[in-house]
This record gives structure tokens, sequence and C-alpha cells, in this order.
């Protein structure tokens, strides 16, 4: 057990842990204590999984804390989730784990450029992917998800011109399946842009009765093999209603723990990336420690902010997004 824990932006913090302390009961105890609750993200190691009072992908996750109770939220997950907590909870103390456990997505749209995009196309709706800064969003007339993606761009008029960010995979993705001419932004996650098209094909082969699962945040080759495509909830979901027993999946290896959970007896492989990696982790993602969690609740620090001009302007898409999923009843 790592007994250094780093919770501080300038550096390291010299906190030591009592290694025979029994972090799972010390967090609940502090949960109590501080009426926190504690989300996870799918991608998150197995143990913060295991302990987190909400798992799911990032909206969701803040949705269900703007339901709570609770005047603190920990979120582990990444910095972008924790914004959207804070934009949907304003009034609620808003941590994250980790300080630097940022998004590939994310940074591969700075706002103050996107801005200047958007303005060559005045007559575009902008619609942007959740997996975003909240200054994004405040820039953005309709937040969507990858759930919801397709949906929310197939409820607008035809002609309605559209740009759509910050991924371009997602976006094409959803440019196929509606048929829509959409202006894309040129960004990507990092973690789903690097399977291996070659190694995935050799894998199918050697588990021919295998399902090959993905997330539309993947490559459009990735996409064209896999047997059902969906957000991390959906391929969760695919997995408990096929009779399937074997998976291959192409999205950040840390779902495969629920689906584990969720499927005793069947057998789930991550989709090879074209590097020497076993398996697909988010080095963001994985920056979030059972260790860092006990002391971002004990020390209530590292603290989310969002200007609150930002959250106003953010609220807004989301809550469009929100009504028109009400509306498709989705």
């Amino acid at each position: 057990m790592d007994t250094l824990a780093e919770v501080n932006q300038k550096g390291f913090v010299d906190e030591y842990i009592d290694p025979t302390l029994d972090l799972f009961a010390e967090i609940e105890r502090l949960k109590k204590e501080k009426n926190a609750i504690i989300l996870a993200h799918y991608y998150q190691e197995p143990d913060i999984q295991d302990i987190a009072d909400y798992i799911g992908d990032s909206l969701g996750l803040s949705q269900e804390a703007a339901k709570t109770d609770a005047s603190m939220i920990v979120f582990a997950g990444v910095h972008f989730m924790a914004e959207t907590a804070k934009i949907l909870s304003p009034e609620k103390k808003v941590l994250l784990p980790d300080v630097k456990a940022g998004c590939s997505l994310a940074d591969s749209c700075p706002p103050h450029l996107f801005r200047k995009f958007r303005e060559k196309y005045p007559d575009h709706l902008v619609i942007t992917y959740v997996n975003c800064t909240a200054e994004l969003k405040a820039l953005s007339d309709i937040v969507c998800t990858s759930t919801n993606a397709v949906q929310i761009v197939e409820s607008l008029p035809k002609d309605q011109k559209i740009i759509f960010g910050p991924d371009r995979n997602l976006g094409a993705y959803v440019a196929k399946k509606t048929g829509r001419d959409l202006v894309l932004w040129n960004g990507a996650c990092m973690v789903h842009e690097i399977f291996s098209q070659e190694k995935i094909t050799r894998l199918r082969e050697r588990h021919p009765a295998a399902k090959f699962i993905a997330h539309p945040e993947c490559e459009e080759v990735v996409l064209q093999m896999a047997d059902y495509v969906g957000s991390t909830t959906g391929l969760l979901k695919y997995t408990i209603n096929s009779e399937a027993t074997e998976f291959i999946v192409a999205t950040e290896s840390g779902i495969i723990h629920q689906m584990e959970k969720a499927n005793p007896g069947k057998t789930f492989i991550p989709a090879p990336p074209n590097n020497s990696c076993a398996c697909n982790d988010c080095p963001y993602m994985k920056r979030n420690t059972l260790e860092k969690l006990y002391l971002c609740i004990k020390n209530e620090y590292p603290e989310v902010t969002v200007p609150e001009e930002i959250i106003e302007r953010a609220r807004l898409p989301i809550e469009r997004m929100l009504d028109i999923s009400a509306q498709l009843g989705l």
C-alpha cells in the first residue's frame, strides 16, 4: 500500500497513512461524519467502485448526487465530471481525490479555440458531448451523452445546421446513424483511439463465440467490427441481456469489474490496444486511489469550484438535453 498520497496541485503533501488502517472502515466513518456521498465512474479501480454509493457514467452520477441530501460530493472520476456535479449541485461541496485527474478528450478542446471555431459557423447550433469542461458547456446550446447523442440530433429539424464537439469519433458515429452533415471539432479520447484493429481481429479468431462490443468514442474502423456499440451503461446492460458467455470489450477496462459482478460465469476480455499493455487503462482515471479518496474526505480537499457565471450558462444546455430526453422518453 502506498503511504504517501498526492493531493495537492503543487506537489506532494507530507501526510502518511498508517498501513494497518482499515481504509474501507475509515472512509465509511468519514462519510457519515461529514454527510458525504461517493460517486465512482465505471472506469475507477475496483476498490473505489466497491466502496462508492453510486457507480455509473458521468452525467448519471451527477444527477444522482443532485437528488441526495448529502452536503458533500466526493467524485471519483475526472475533473470535468466533478465540474458537472458542481453545476447541478452548486450549493454542495464537490471534492476530487486527485486534482490532476484530467481528461485527454476535454483537453483536446480548449474553450478559447472552440469559441473562435464556433464564430465561423454563426448559423449552426452547438451540441457538445458531456465529456468536456464546464466552460465548453457554457459555449453550447445543447449537451448530449453517448447514450442519447443520436436521439438528440434526430430531434432537431433536418435543416438545422449543427456543430458537434469535442469528440470527432462520436460525432462521426452520430452523423452516420442520423444521416446528418455535422461540423465536427477534431478532438478525441486517447484511450478509445489506440485500439488495434489487427490485434482485435486476431483475438476474435481465437474467440469465435465472443461478442465484440465497443464504445462510440472508438475509431470507425473499430466500430465497424462491433456486434454492439453503446455507452458504458449500454455496454454493461448488453452483457447482462445477451446470451453470449464471452465478450471482447473495447472501452476503458475499469468497466469489466462491474460486468464480472453482474455476470457470474461469463468471460470478459479487454480489447488490445496498439501498445504493449495487456489492457486499456485511462491514466487519468487511475490517478484516483483508495488512499487519495480517504485523504480527500478527511481533509475536504482538493475542492472543485466553478465560477457562478459559468454554472448559470453551463446548466442551460444540460437542462435542454434533459428536457429533450424526457420528451423522447429516454
